[in-house]
């Protein structure tokens, strides 16, 4: 037993006074004289035996009802646990991603977890609390109880390595704390296995709380099937994440214009098909109607105007016929101009710029292309059988291209693919391991391989590359190469000219890197903003004379159709979408971990800390036992004779 107040005990001394006065009692008896004397002696001997005994009694129910009076005072207790005396400190990491918004018991469990924090921990108890994007540090309930009301749920969330990190960082050093690590999530599977490091100096509590969400519907994605003069095919994917379910209601919206409806059954996943006008300008909104978790039950995109790419090729005495293949009309203004002939002021108006096998590139010539590199522009090199290498290398150096060696005089074939080269990303639908290689008759060798696209059997590089232009290590004419016969040269040339100007796409995924060319001249002080409703964005931005280049990712964080403004001046539209991952309704089994107590409800996981510091108190007990020694002593002294 241990004493909150154990100094109070010092009143204890206080015991010796009733035992004082009783000893010392100078109580004065009246003499009466009575005729009978020896009666008397008798009766008085009697009187005072039995008188004895009740002050003995009495004397020991005062000193056990002060006693008892004084220990009460001084709150007694029993500890539940040995680690009751020391400091406790909590840190908890609250998941507020989208798949939180499963129901449970009461609600979300976002707002189930939210209601045990400020109904269970006390309003002046200290704690660090951080979620997937925001972190209150060393703060108490009270001041953080309009925050967790207001909380919102985030588009990204955090990996369990990082969160486990986080948490740490967040708690102190001191030695004598019991330091508890609290993460409160779904605990969403992942592709990664689900492990935390063992740390003994760290009480880890796993708080899964459970949902009673048996299915959910996705919109995942939208692209464009089919397209004509006239109408464009948009396809739906749609993914369910546990059982089949029937007639699932899909609405299409052009702004808040309802254009049409389908109904498709799903099972896993499914397709359903929109037609609409082409060369209509559409801000629109898919719609499902879904029971399950809400982000994913709207999806946006754009069909914006297109811009022409515009694609200038110079050549020499090359043919470039392959090159107008591949740079149709629909998409791209084509112009093509011997060296002799060209008009050096149209070189800056350009996206795409290709040398079509030249023998020299002039001193003017490198310096209008340096110049329209620096502005934005690409390149794309393909050398004649008969270069001038001095010429060749020096606007290779200023392009941070690898050099040109001596002519190889040997037939090489092509026959590797980089598909992690940025140029090929989402080019092909699956690796390519077995095609016909193309083959070149004469080729120059790169001073290094890095930044290669295409390789040669021996790995020396075929088409190198990186963001500013791409060189060709041998001529394409029919007589030094069948390169032009490939199936290759179509998506490497074709996403050479698509990727000089990044053309909106129909939309963005919030937390994903997207780069948006946006057609238009603007001030050297001004700036483009991303605007929906009241929430303005400003993203990073490049600026070149003819256009501006956005760089997105974690912002915008708020999926819908955004306006591209210039100042008060709307350039057009975008559509971010949040990513479909939180969709999943797997979960990890948390009974597999052994470093770590698990619970399905925060409050429980918070009464289990606090019944660590908890003690049983007995001051009411002996409040109860003064009370009785009180009651004893009034019956001793009204019924004791």
């Amino acid at each position: 037993m241990q004493f909150k107040n154990p100094e109070l005990l010092y009143a204890l001394f206080l015991l010796v006074v009733p035992i004082l006065i009783h000893l010392f009692q100078l109580r004065r008896f009246q003499k009466v004289e009575f005729t009978n004397v020896k009666f008397l002696k008798s009766v008085k001997l009697q009187t005072r035996k039995s008188s004895q005994l009740k002050k003995w009694i009495t004397l020991l129910t005062r000193m056990l009802l002060l006693a008892c009076v004084i220990i009460a005072f001084a709150q007694p207790f029993i500890p539940n646990t040995e680690d009751f005396n020391d400091t406790q400190e909590t840190v908890i990491y609250l998941d507020n991603s989208f798949s939180m918004q499963a129901n449970g018991r009461n609600g979300t469990l976002l707002n189930e977890t939210i209601q045990d924090i400020i109904n269970t921990l006390p309003e002046d108890e200290s704690i660090s609390l951080f979620t997937n994007d925001a972190t209150y540090r060393n703060t108490t309930v009270k001041a953080l109880k309009n925050d967790l009301i207001q909380l919102s749920h985030s588009p990204t969330q955090l990996n369990y390595d990082a969160i486990y990190l986080k948490g740490k960082q967040l708690l102190s050093n001191q030695s004598a704390a019991t330091r508890n690590l609290v993460l409160v999530s779904d605990f969403q599977q992942t592709e990664t296995p689900l492990n935390f490091e063992n740390d003994s100096t760290i009480q880890l509590k796993l708080v899964q709380p459970k949902s009673t969400l048996a299915t959910n519907i996705s919109i995942d994605s939208i692209y464009v099937s089919n397209s004509t003069a006239e109408t464009l095919d948009l396809n739906v994917k749609l993914s369910s994440a546990t059982a089949a379910i029937e007639n699932v209601s899909v609405s299409l919206f052009n702004d808040d214009v309802l254009l049409t409806k389908s109904a498709v059954d799903i099972e896993n996943d499914a397709e359903t098909t929109f037609t609409i006008a082409n060369n209509k300008l559409i801000n629109g909104k898919l719609v499902i109607d879904d029971a399950g978790l809400q982000y994913d039950n709207s999806f946006y995109f754009n069909i914006n105007s297109k811009p022409k790419i515009k694609v200038l090729t110079i050549n020499e005495n090359a043919d470039d016929s392959f090159l107008n293949r591949i740079y149709t009309d629909d998409e791209f203004d084509y112009k093509s101009f011997k060296i002799n002939t060209l008009n050096f002021n149209l070189i800056p108006e350009q996206n795409l710029i290709v040398l079509n096998e030249l023998n020299a590139i002039s001193n003017a010539l490198k310096t209008a292309l340096i110049a329209f590199k620096n502005d934005g522009g690409k390149l794309v090199i393909i050398p004649s059988n008969n270069i001038d290498l001095e010429t060749y290398n020096q606007i290779f150096s200023d392009l941070n291209i690898n050099a040109f060696g001596n002519q190889n005089p040997n037939k090489k074939q092509i026959t590797s693919i980089n598909y992690d080269h940025p140029l090929l990303a989402n080019a092909f639908y699956s690796k390519v391991t077995n095609f016909q290689y193309p083959k070149v008759e004469k080729s120059y060798g790169f001073s290094s391989n890095s930044n290669a696209v295409l390789s040669y059997e021996d790995g020396s590089p075929f088409l190198v590359g990186n963001t500013n232009a791409y060189a060709f290590s041998s001529a394409l004419n029919s007589e030094n190469s069948n390169f032009k016969n490939s199936q290759l040269i179509i998506p490497v040339l074709y996403n050479m000219g698509l990727q000089s100007l990044k053309l909106s796409k129909l939309y963005y995924t919030i937390g994903q890197p997207n780069t948006i060319a946006i057609q238009t001249a603007i001030g050297q002080d001004d700036i483009l903003t991303l605007d929906l409703d009241e929430t303005s964005v400003i993203p990073l931005q490049k600026t070149y004379s003819k256009s501006v280049v956005l760089e997105t990712e974690d912002f915008p964080n708020i999926a819908g159709i955004l306006n591209v403004k210039n100042k008060e001046t709307i350039l057009q539209n975008l559509s971010f979408n949040y990513n479909r991952v939180e969709s999943n309704l797997s979960y990890y089994d948390l009974s597999t971990l052994n470093n770590a107590t698990v619970d399905h409800s925060l409050e429980t996981t918070i009464n289990t800390i606090k019944s660590s510091t908890n003690v049983n108190a007995l001051w009411k007990w002996f409040v109860i036992f003064a009370l009785a020694f009180l009651i004893v002593e009034m019956l001793l002294l009204k019924y004791l004779k």
